[in-house]
Protein backbone atom coordinates (compact mmCIF):
# COMPACT_ATOMS: atom_id res chain seq x y z
CA UNK A 1 0.00 0.00 0.00
CA UNK A 2 2.54 2.75 1.05
CA UNK A 3 4.46 1.41 -2.63
CA UNK A 4 0.91 2.11 -4.51
CA UNK A 5 0.94 5.82 -2.68
CA UNK A 6 4.46 6.71 -3.24
CA UNK A 7 3.85 6.03 -7.32
CA UNK A 8 0.61 8.03 -6.99
CA UNK A 9 2.22 10.65 -5.29
CA UNK A 10 4.85 10.29 -8.03
CA UNK A 11 2.45 10.67 -10.99
CA UNK A 12 0.51 13.54 -9.58
CA UNK A 13 3.83 15.49 -9.01
CA UNK A 14 4.63 14.41 -12.82
CA UNK A 15 1.64 15.42 -14.17
CA UNK A 16 1.66 19.40 -12.43
CA UNK A 17 5.49 19.81 -14.32
CA UNK A 18 5.13 22.59 -17.03
CA UNK A 19 5.62 20.54 -19.57
CA UNK A 20 3.48 18.06 -18.42
CA UNK A 21 0.31 20.59 -16.84
CA UNK A 22 -1.43 20.45 -20.54
CA UNK A 23 -3.42 17.80 -22.12
CA UNK A 24 -0.46 16.41 -24.72
CA UNK A 25 -3.43 16.05 -27.68
CA UNK A 26 -5.63 19.28 -27.10
CA UNK A 27 -4.04 21.55 -24.24
CA UNK A 28 -6.19 21.27 -21.96
CA UNK A 29 -5.54 22.14 -18.20
CA UNK A 30 -4.66 19.32 -15.22
CA UNK A 31 -4.69 16.27 -17.28
CA UNK A 32 -5.53 12.94 -14.61
CA UNK A 33 -5.17 10.28 -17.01
CA UNK A 34 -2.17 8.97 -18.58
CA UNK A 35 -0.89 6.68 -21.82
CA UNK A 36 1.62 4.19 -20.18
CA UNK A 37 2.68 3.22 -23.70
CA UNK A 38 3.34 6.49 -25.52
CA UNK A 39 4.49 8.20 -21.80
CA UNK A 40 1.82 11.07 -22.09
CA UNK A 41 -0.38 12.82 -20.19
CA UNK A 42 -4.30 13.42 -21.68
CA UNK A 43 -7.07 15.07 -20.80
CA UNK A 44 -10.65 12.96 -20.00
CA UNK A 45 -11.85 13.52 -23.69
CA UNK A 46 -8.57 12.74 -25.44
CA UNK A 47 -8.27 9.89 -23.30
CA UNK A 48 -11.37 8.17 -25.30
CA UNK A 49 -9.92 8.28 -28.35
CA UNK A 50 -6.62 6.73 -26.75
CA UNK A 51 -8.83 3.73 -25.71
CA UNK A 52 -9.93 3.15 -29.13
CA UNK A 53 -5.90 3.04 -30.35
CA UNK A 54 -5.29 -0.04 -27.86
CA UNK A 55 -2.64 -1.00 -29.34
CA UNK A 56 -0.71 1.57 -29.48
CA UNK A 57 -2.21 3.64 -26.98
CA UNK A 58 -2.79 1.90 -23.23
CA UNK A 59 -4.58 4.37 -20.75
CA UNK A 60 -4.99 4.48 -16.89
CA UNK A 61 -6.08 7.51 -14.39
CA UNK A 62 -3.13 9.23 -12.22
CA UNK A 63 -5.30 9.15 -9.30
CA UNK A 64 -7.58 5.71 -9.42
CA UNK A 65 -5.58 2.91 -11.10
CA UNK A 66 -2.52 1.23 -9.87
CA UNK A 67 1.15 2.28 -11.42
CA UNK A 68 3.57 -0.22 -10.37
CA UNK A 69 7.02 0.93 -10.53
CA UNK A 70 8.20 0.19 -14.16
CA UNK A 71 5.54 1.70 -15.28
CA UNK A 72 5.93 4.88 -13.27
CA UNK A 73 9.78 5.18 -14.31
CA UNK A 74 8.53 4.56 -18.04
CA UNK A 75 6.50 8.19 -17.14
CA UNK A 76 9.38 9.54 -15.67
CA UNK A 77 11.44 8.86 -18.35
CA UNK A 78 9.38 10.49 -20.95
CA UNK A 79 6.47 12.65 -20.86
CA UNK A 80 4.71 15.12 -22.82
CA UNK A 81 7.73 17.51 -23.80
CA UNK A 82 9.35 14.11 -25.46
CA UNK A 83 6.22 13.02 -27.33
CA UNK A 84 5.84 16.33 -29.02
CA UNK A 85 9.26 16.35 -30.68
CA UNK A 86 8.95 13.03 -31.85
CA UNK A 87 5.36 12.80 -32.92
CA UNK A 88 4.99 16.53 -33.83
CA UNK A 89 8.42 17.35 -35.34
CA UNK A 90 7.19 18.43 -38.36
CA UNK A 91 3.08 19.34 -38.61
CA UNK A 92 2.68 21.94 -40.97
CA UNK A 93 2.12 25.49 -40.17
CA UNK A 94 -1.35 25.38 -41.54
CA UNK A 95 -2.49 22.11 -39.91
CA UNK A 96 -5.17 22.92 -37.36
CA UNK A 97 -4.44 21.59 -33.82
CA UNK A 98 -7.77 21.30 -31.70
CA UNK A 99 -8.25 22.86 -28.74
CA UNK A 100 -10.14 21.48 -25.49
CA UNK A 101 -13.35 22.56 -26.78
CA UNK A 102 -13.21 21.26 -30.38
CA UNK A 103 -15.66 19.04 -31.73
CA UNK A 104 -14.59 14.66 -31.41
CA UNK A 105 -13.79 14.79 -34.90
CA UNK A 106 -11.11 17.01 -34.59
CA UNK A 107 -9.39 15.61 -31.14
CA UNK A 108 -9.82 12.31 -33.04
CA UNK A 109 -7.99 12.68 -36.27
CA UNK A 110 -5.23 14.90 -34.64
CA UNK A 111 -4.27 11.70 -32.13
CA UNK A 112 -4.50 9.04 -34.81
CA UNK A 113 -2.70 11.20 -37.11
CA UNK A 114 0.35 11.49 -34.94
CA UNK A 115 0.55 8.22 -33.36
CA UNK A 116 -1.46 5.48 -35.58
CA UNK A 117 -0.07 7.33 -38.87
CA UNK A 118 2.94 8.65 -37.42
CA UNK A 119 2.04 11.75 -40.38
CA UNK A 120 4.44 14.49 -37.99
CA UNK A 121 7.98 12.27 -37.61
CA UNK A 122 9.09 12.17 -41.05
CA UNK A 123 9.73 15.48 -42.99
CA UNK A 124 7.74 14.33 -45.93
CA UNK A 125 7.25 16.92 -49.11
CA UNK A 126 3.72 15.70 -49.75
CA UNK A 127 0.70 14.77 -48.37
CA UNK A 128 -2.83 14.63 -49.17
CA UNK A 129 -4.09 17.98 -48.30
CA UNK A 130 -0.60 19.60 -49.88
CA UNK A 131 -0.87 18.59 -52.98
CA UNK A 132 -2.41 21.12 -54.54
CA UNK A 133 -5.46 19.65 -55.99
CA UNK A 134 -7.55 18.08 -53.57
CA UNK A 135 -11.05 16.60 -55.16
CA UNK A 136 -13.78 13.93 -54.12
CA UNK A 137 -17.10 13.72 -53.19
CA UNK A 138 -18.70 15.21 -49.68
CA UNK A 139 -22.48 15.32 -49.12
CA UNK A 140 -24.02 18.96 -49.40
CA UNK A 141 -26.98 20.20 -47.96
CA UNK A 142 -29.30 21.21 -50.80
CA UNK A 143 -30.65 25.37 -50.81
CA UNK A 144 -34.23 23.93 -51.47
CA UNK A 145 -35.89 21.08 -49.98
CA UNK A 146 -32.97 20.61 -47.52
CA UNK A 147 -31.40 17.30 -48.03
CA UNK A 148 -27.82 16.32 -48.17
CA UNK A 149 -27.00 14.72 -52.03
CA UNK A 150 -23.12 13.69 -52.73
CA UNK A 151 -21.53 16.51 -55.14
CA UNK A 152 -17.82 16.67 -56.54
CA UNK A 153 -15.77 19.13 -54.85
CA UNK A 154 -12.45 20.23 -56.41
CA UNK A 155 -10.19 22.37 -54.40
CA UNK A 156 -7.22 23.91 -56.52
CA UNK A 157 -3.95 25.57 -55.77
CA UNK A 158 -3.77 26.45 -59.80
CA UNK A 159 -6.20 29.15 -59.34
CA UNK A 160 -7.18 29.20 -55.85
CA UNK A 161 -10.48 28.59 -56.17
CA UNK A 162 -13.05 25.52 -54.63
CA UNK A 163 -15.76 24.11 -57.19
CA UNK A 164 -18.45 21.90 -56.61
CA UNK A 165 -20.24 19.74 -59.28
CA UNK A 166 -24.06 18.43 -59.90
CA UNK A 167 -24.50 15.48 -61.33
CA UNK A 168 -24.04 16.12 -65.03
CA UNK A 169 -20.01 17.47 -64.97
CA UNK A 170 -20.00 18.28 -68.49
CA UNK A 171 -22.14 21.33 -67.76
CA UNK A 172 -19.29 22.58 -65.59
CA UNK A 173 -18.91 23.63 -61.84
CA UNK A 174 -22.28 24.46 -60.26
CA UNK A 175 -19.99 27.49 -58.06
CA UNK A 176 -16.35 28.46 -58.61
CA UNK A 177 -15.35 30.38 -55.02
CA UNK A 178 -12.65 32.01 -55.05
CA UNK A 179 -10.48 31.46 -51.79
CA UNK A 180 -9.95 34.89 -51.04
CA UNK A 181 -12.33 34.91 -48.29
CA UNK A 182 -12.88 31.21 -47.72
CA UNK A 183 -14.21 29.76 -44.49
CA UNK A 184 -14.34 26.82 -43.14
CA UNK A 185 -15.62 25.96 -39.18
CA UNK A 186 -16.54 22.18 -38.19
CA UNK A 187 -20.43 22.51 -37.02
CA UNK A 188 -21.66 18.93 -35.81
CA UNK A 189 -24.48 20.21 -34.16
CA UNK A 190 -25.92 22.73 -36.70
CA UNK A 191 -25.52 20.16 -39.31
CA UNK A 192 -26.69 17.49 -37.14
CA UNK A 193 -23.58 14.87 -38.20
CA UNK A 194 -20.73 14.30 -36.17
CA UNK A 195 -18.37 15.52 -39.24
CA UNK A 196 -20.92 18.53 -40.29
CA UNK A 197 -18.31 21.21 -41.91
CA UNK A 198 -19.79 24.99 -42.60
CA UNK A 199 -18.31 26.49 -45.65
CA UNK A 200 -18.52 30.46 -46.03
CA UNK A 201 -17.59 32.53 -48.62
CA UNK A 202 -18.63 36.06 -49.93
CA UNK A 203 -20.49 36.39 -53.08
CA UNK A 204 -21.16 39.89 -54.38
CA UNK A 205 -20.68 41.47 -51.01
CA UNK A 206 -22.77 38.95 -49.34
CA UNK A 207 -22.80 35.76 -47.48
CA UNK A 208 -23.25 32.67 -48.49
CA UNK A 209 -23.00 29.17 -46.63
CA UNK A 210 -22.38 25.70 -48.09
CA UNK A 211 -23.18 22.85 -45.02
CA UNK A 212 -21.39 19.69 -45.93
CA UNK A 213 -20.17 16.31 -44.31
CA UNK A 214 -18.21 13.11 -45.08
CA UNK A 215 -18.97 9.99 -43.89
CA UNK A 216 -15.61 9.19 -42.92
CA UNK A 217 -14.04 11.59 -40.36
CA UNK A 218 -9.83 11.46 -41.74
CA UNK A 219 -11.54 12.38 -45.23
CA UNK A 220 -13.52 15.24 -43.65
CA UNK A 221 -10.87 16.87 -41.63
CA UNK A 222 -8.09 16.14 -44.76
CA UNK A 223 -10.46 18.31 -46.14
CA UNK A 224 -10.68 20.69 -43.51
CA UNK A 225 -6.87 20.97 -43.81
CA UNK A 226 -6.75 21.30 -47.41
CA UNK A 227 -8.94 24.36 -47.02
CA UNK A 228 -6.13 26.06 -44.47
CA UNK A 229 -3.27 24.52 -47.00
CA UNK A 230 -4.23 26.32 -49.92
CA UNK A 231 -5.90 29.36 -47.81
CA UNK A 232 -2.37 29.62 -46.42
CA UNK A 233 -0.59 29.85 -49.62
CA UNK A 234 -2.76 32.22 -51.02
CA UNK A 235 -2.53 34.75 -47.80
CA UNK A 236 1.25 34.17 -47.62
CA UNK A 237 1.55 35.74 -50.93
CA UNK A 238 -1.38 38.47 -51.18
CA UNK A 239 -2.40 39.14 -47.46
CA UNK A 240 0.87 37.69 -45.06
CA UNK A 241 -0.61 39.51 -41.72
CA UNK A 242 -3.85 37.51 -42.10
CA UNK A 243 -2.29 34.12 -41.74
CA UNK A 244 -3.44 33.98 -38.19
CA UNK A 245 -6.94 33.42 -39.66
CA UNK A 246 -6.21 30.86 -42.27
CA UNK A 247 -9.56 29.61 -41.03
CA UNK A 248 -11.72 30.60 -38.01
CA UNK A 249 -14.04 29.73 -35.80
CA UNK A 250 -16.72 32.26 -35.20
CA UNK A 251 -16.55 34.41 -31.70
CA UNK A 252 -20.63 33.90 -31.17
CA UNK A 253 -23.57 32.09 -32.85
CA UNK A 254 -27.50 31.65 -31.86
CA UNK A 255 -31.15 32.72 -31.98
CA UNK A 256 -32.14 36.20 -31.29
CA UNK A 257 -35.52 38.17 -32.06
CA UNK A 258 -34.84 41.44 -34.60
CA UNK A 259 -36.93 44.89 -34.47
CA UNK A 260 -37.00 46.84 -37.65
CA UNK A 261 -35.48 50.05 -37.82
CA UNK A 262 -38.11 51.98 -36.12
CA UNK A 263 -38.37 49.66 -33.72
CA UNK A 264 -42.10 49.26 -33.78
CA UNK A 265 -41.89 46.34 -36.15
CA UNK A 266 -42.69 43.11 -35.06
CA UNK A 267 -39.88 41.56 -33.83
CA UNK A 268 -38.57 37.85 -35.68
CA UNK A 269 -36.49 35.27 -34.46
CA UNK A 270 -33.14 35.23 -36.61
CA UNK A 271 -30.02 33.32 -36.12
CA UNK A 272 -26.89 35.65 -35.82
CA UNK A 273 -23.60 34.79 -36.07
CA UNK A 274 -20.85 37.38 -35.11
CA UNK A 275 -17.53 37.00 -37.40
CA UNK A 276 -14.86 39.02 -34.90
CA UNK A 277 -12.43 39.40 -38.09
CA UNK A 278 -15.14 40.96 -40.59
CA UNK A 279 -16.13 42.84 -37.59
CA UNK A 280 -19.91 41.51 -39.24
CA UNK A 281 -23.13 40.60 -37.37
CA UNK A 282 -24.73 38.38 -40.06
CA UNK A 283 -28.24 37.67 -39.61
CA UNK A 284 -30.17 34.60 -41.21
CA UNK A 285 -34.29 33.11 -41.29
CA UNK A 286 -32.44 29.77 -39.92
CA UNK A 287 -28.82 28.52 -38.38
CA UNK A 288 -29.02 26.11 -41.73
CA UNK A 289 -29.29 28.75 -44.22
CA UNK A 290 -27.49 29.57 -47.53
CA UNK A 291 -27.79 33.05 -47.61
CA UNK A 292 -27.75 35.88 -45.63
CA UNK A 293 -30.80 38.22 -44.75
CA UNK A 294 -28.74 40.95 -43.75
CA UNK A 295 -25.44 42.54 -42.02
CA UNK A 296 -24.55 44.45 -38.88
CA UNK A 297 -21.40 46.32 -39.03
CA UNK A 298 -19.80 46.20 -35.87
CA UNK A 299 -17.51 49.07 -35.53
CA UNK A 300 -15.02 50.18 -32.32
CA UNK A 301 -16.05 52.21 -29.53
CA UNK A 302 -13.82 55.10 -31.02
CA UNK A 303 -15.66 55.20 -34.17
CA UNK A 304 -19.20 55.29 -32.14
CA UNK A 305 -20.03 52.13 -31.48
CA UNK A 306 -21.43 50.38 -28.40
CA UNK A 307 -23.74 47.65 -26.99
CA UNK A 308 -25.75 47.25 -23.35
CA UNK A 309 -28.22 45.28 -22.06
CA UNK A 310 -32.00 46.75 -21.51
CA UNK A 311 -35.42 45.98 -21.11
CA UNK A 312 -37.11 47.49 -23.96
CA UNK A 313 -40.61 49.10 -22.96
CA UNK A 314 -42.98 49.66 -26.12
CA UNK A 315 -42.12 46.85 -27.77
CA UNK A 316 -44.42 44.79 -30.01
CA UNK A 317 -44.24 40.38 -30.76
CA UNK A 318 -41.12 40.04 -29.01
CA UNK A 319 -41.65 36.43 -27.04
CA UNK A 320 -38.36 37.19 -25.34
CA UNK A 321 -37.70 39.90 -22.73
CA UNK A 322 -33.77 39.98 -22.20
CA UNK A 323 -32.81 43.01 -24.47
CA UNK A 324 -29.76 44.17 -26.03
CA UNK A 325 -29.25 47.30 -28.01
CA UNK A 326 -25.93 47.92 -29.89
CA UNK A 327 -25.46 51.76 -31.09
CA UNK A 328 -23.65 52.38 -34.32
CA UNK A 329 -23.33 56.41 -35.70
CA UNK A 330 -26.40 55.82 -37.61
CA UNK A 331 -28.81 53.69 -35.87
CA UNK A 332 -29.73 51.85 -32.58
CA UNK A 333 -29.88 48.37 -33.46
CA UNK A 334 -32.60 46.35 -30.70
CA UNK A 335 -32.33 42.25 -30.22
CA UNK A 336 -34.20 40.01 -27.86
CA UNK A 337 -32.42 37.22 -26.20
CA UNK A 338 -34.47 34.02 -24.55
CA UNK A 339 -32.68 33.81 -21.29
CA UNK A 340 -30.51 36.15 -19.34
CA UNK A 341 -27.32 34.15 -19.70
CA UNK A 342 -27.89 34.19 -23.56
CA UNK A 343 -28.19 38.05 -23.18
CA UNK A 344 -24.78 38.51 -21.41
CA UNK A 345 -23.01 36.16 -23.68
CA UNK A 346 -24.37 38.47 -26.54
CA UNK A 347 -23.23 41.61 -24.73
CA UNK A 348 -19.80 40.29 -23.76
CA UNK A 349 -19.04 38.94 -27.31
CA UNK A 350 -20.00 42.14 -29.22
CA UNK A 351 -17.66 44.13 -26.44
CA UNK A 352 -14.86 42.04 -27.33
CA UNK A 353 -15.22 43.31 -31.04
CA UNK A 354 -15.92 47.40 -30.29
CA UNK A 355 -13.11 46.98 -27.37
CA UNK A 356 -10.62 46.25 -30.58
CA UNK A 357 -9.41 49.08 -32.50
CA UNK A 358 -10.29 48.87 -36.57
CA UNK A 359 -7.65 47.66 -39.05
CA UNK A 360 -7.44 47.89 -43.07
CA UNK A 361 -8.29 44.52 -44.20
CA UNK A 362 -7.32 43.74 -47.56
Amino acid sequence: MANREKNKKTLLELAKLPENSCCADCGAADPDWASYTLGIFVCLNCSGTHRNLSTISRIKSIRLDFWDDELVQFMKSNGNRAAKNFYEKYVPVFYYQPQPDDCEVLREQWIRAKYERKEFTEEKTERPYTAGVYEGMLWKKGKDNGQFLERKFVLSVHDFTLKYYKEDESKGPKATISVKDLNATFQPEKIGHAHGLQITYSVDDHTRNLFVYHKNGWEIVNWFNAIRAIRHVYLKTAFPTLIPWITRSYLKEGYMEKTGPLQREPFKKRWFILDSLDRKLLYFKTQLDAIELGVVFIGSENHGYSVRECVPKGTRGNKWKCGVIVETPDRQFVFMCEQERDQREWVEALKTVISKPMINKP
